[in-house]
């Protein structure tokens, strides 16, 4: 069902100004490679080593961030962090290291994350000697994370943007772990966290293309909410709304408008789930801590090309290799969070609270908390028997409005905060009043 639009000014219709850059295949494969080239990435492998393994991959990284960061005046400043873990997957312990690139911007404590994993692995988790390309698995995310840092580093945002390169991924999701705890230890408000995890291919498993979408993964119910809080919003009706869900459907609208320019673009698969059925990523841990955060992933992933030693069998390709991925492919994908990254970052911050008042009424009262920076709101209502928001109202000058003749029992609404220039953030979910 198309959206209405009620009484919204042209402040609120202006539209961000678009992207300058376009994301490079060319430049993409060649990160690729590169990271290919150390032979194995795997967690357990060599640290030290100047040529193979680990070490030599993330120093690399850091230095291409260094790069990138000289080139804007030193508008990106490249750190290292690290802990010691250990679990069945490194029982002898593992220092874990990300390397990150801050752009900060005029918040510096409004930080969006836009992260994926340097590390590596083939069949047998514990194997850290054979080759493990690891192309997009997660080679992928990698590149497009230092491709999104070339492109957003001509520009100057409003919130501070981290380049995550995270580490341990696969041992047990230690670097996302890591950096969660960071980001909650320092204070850090995290208007998004975009985790891509093989973003790379466009053949899937059994020869199945799927070229034209991108999925990105939610979860609706908030695993760091505790039972009060979950049956709370159980009453209100928004277990398809929480602050990770509404990320992935401003994502999707994200590409929306992209596709009404580039008939090409990626479209969304919002897949209500936090990840792939009984799998994981490194998005998970921000999740446990309460931070709005997503996973994308390819429309079709191929098994024969994940977690495999490098084989034929039966005249059949096993290994996660350069040649099995769509370089423009992955340029869409690194667009679309380019492009999520521009609205969120030029966006104010998403109204923390939003109450609603209309049991036993026709109306609904509208009520939430003023935002530092928003020129305006926007209202968004929709039958609790839908997904996706159906109507919206711009307000300005007031944090209050009524919805005449529309009734709480049968709809759901929510409100987000728009800049000066349009940019918009994701949609708070309302709920009523706390109990005095």
């Amino acid at each position: 069902m198309p959206m209405r639009i009620l009484l919204l000014s042209a402040l609120l219709l202006a539209t961000p100004a678009a992207a300058q850059d376009a994301p490079s295949p060319e430049r993409l494969r060649a990160d690729v490679e590169k990271l290919v080239s150390f032979g194995t990435r795997h967690t357990l492998s060599s640290p030290d080593d100047p040529v193979r393994g680990i070490g030599a991959a993330r120093k690399w990284a850091a230095e291409e961030l260094d790069r990138i960061g000289a080139a804007c005046g030193d508008c990106i400043q490249v750190a290292r962090i690290g802990r010691t873990f250990t679990g069945p997957r490194a029982p002898n312990g593992v220092e874990v290291v990300n390397v990150l690139g801050f752009q900060q911007g005029e918040d510096p404590k409004r930080v969006i994350i836009v992260q994926g994993h340097i590390d590596s692995r083939v069949s047998d988790v514990m194997d850290f000697t054979s080759d493990a390309p690891g192309a997009n698995d997660d080679a992928s995310g990698v590149a497009l994370v230092i491709e999104a840092a070339r492109i957003l580093s001509k520009q100057k945002l409003k919130a501070t943007i981290v380049y995550a390169i995270l580490s341990g991924e696969e041992q047990g999701l230690w670097g996302g772990t890591l950096l969660a705890e960071t980001a909650k230890e320092r204070g850090w408000i995290v208007t998004a966290v975009l985790n891509n995890d093989i973003v790379g291919n466009t053949i899937g498993q059994n020869g199945v293309r799927v070229a034209d979408r991108v999925r990105v993964f939610s979860e609706g119910i908030r695993a760091s909410e505790a039972l009060d809080a979950q049956l709370g919003r159980r009453g209100d009706g928004g277990e398809d709304d929480g602050p990770s869900r509404a990320l992935a459907k401003a994502i999707d609208k994200v590409a929306d408008g992209m596709r009404e320019t580039d008939s090409s673009a990626l479209d969304v698969f919002v897949v209500r789930r936090p990840d792939r059925f009984g799998r994981g990523g490194d998005h998970e841990p921000f999740l446990r801590l309460g931070y709005p955060a997503v996973r994308f992933s390819v429309g079709a992933e191929n098994y024969d090309q994940q977690h495999q030693d490098l084989r034929t069998e039966n005249g059949r390709e096993y290994g996660d290799t350069v040649d099995k991925m769509d370089f423009p492919y992955l340029a869409k994908v690194t667009a679309l969070n380019i492009a999520t990254i521009r609205r969120l970052a030029n966006a104010p911050a998403a109204p923390a609270t939003v109450t609603l008042d209309g049991a036993v009424s026709s109306d609904i009262k509208v009520k939430w908390n003023a935002v530092p920076g928003a020129r305006g709101y926007r209202v968004y209502w929709r039958r609790n028997d839908t997904q996706n928001w159906t109507d919206v109202r711009g307000v300005a000058g007031r944090t209050e409005t009524v919805l005449k003749d529309v009734v709480v029992d049968d709809h759901f609404v929510g409100v987000s905060a728009i800049a000066a220039d349009g940019s918009e953030s994701i949609v708070t979910f309302g709920t009523r009043p706390p109990r005095p």
